[in-house]
């Protein structure tokens, strides 16, 4: 993981949510459904960056839904100061933040916080931006019956064994360059998924890089059109599959 996961813009809009628990996570919350829960496994700049949030209130605002964004890194924050400071990147220690936040240590309360919500509301679904995209092809797995459908965006540390046991509809959204989602796995994505018996969305878009989804440049057109392309394949894949059908 190197420069790519660092790198973006700030968008300039104020998220509409509150902030509240599920079960032990600090979460952020926004929309209204009684039925239809989405859960946002966000990205290295974990569940207060402003992105994430606005995101949120688009899913929950189109596709009618209560999100979640819980805080899946026990309150330790990358300063949102360095994002588009790239002389100040020597001063993290990145490596050790992602060996606190490793799969194998965050994949146990990723699992229980879609377990609450898979217990309050009829469908659930998951959506993970960059460090996001294990998670939700965890929670996707096989037999595990805790969402309904899976949407991932430039997804890091994914691994083939992950793609192999997806069981859910999934959608992936890939830039062109992205050194996270290699062109192996895409490789991989591409000849497996549509094996698995499940519905499959794979969304390419030529020019962009990892983190477009999340963190571009709605100054640069390319990037603004990207990421709005970006979010309307979400709600459309999420209304599609967390409707009853």
């Amino acid at each position: 993981m190197g420069e790519c996961c660092l790198k973006g813009f700030h968008w300039d809009a104020q998220p509409k949510g509150y902030e509240t628990k599920l079960g032990n996570n600090n979460c952020y919350v926004t929309g209204s459904n009684s039925n239809l829960a989405i859960m946002i496994i966000h990205d290295l700049y974990g569940w207060k960056f402003p992105n994430i949030r606005i995101l949120a209130d688009h899913y929950g605002e189109e596709v009618n839904a209560v999100v979640y964004v819980p805080d899946f890194f026990t309150g330790e924050e990358l300063p949102l100061d360095i994002l588009q400071d790239q002389s100040q990147w020597h001063k993290l220690d990145l490596p050790a933040f992602i060996g606190r936040h490793s799969r194998t240590a965050r994949e146990s309360e990723i699992v229980e916080c879609a377990k609450a919500l898979r217990s309050q509301y009829h469908r659930t679904g998951a959506v993970g931006f960059c460090y996001g995209g294990w998670g939700v092809f965890r929670l996707g797995a096989k037999g595990n019956d805790l969402v309904d459908c899976i949407s991932t965006a430039h997804p890091s540390f994914l691994e083939k064994t992950d793609i192999n046991d997806v069981g859910v509809p999934v959608q992936i959204m890939a830039p062109e360059s992205d050194p996270m989602f290699t062109p192996e796995l895409k490789v991989h994505s591409n000849q497996v998924i549509p094996t698995l018996g499940v519905a499959y969305d794979y969304q390419y878009f030529p020019g962009l890089e990892h983190a477009f989804a999340v963190r571009g440049d709605p100054k640069k057109e390319g990037e603004r059109k990207g990421m709005e392309r970006a979010k309307a394949a979400a709600v459309s894949w999420l209304k599609l599959w967390l409707n009853d059908i």
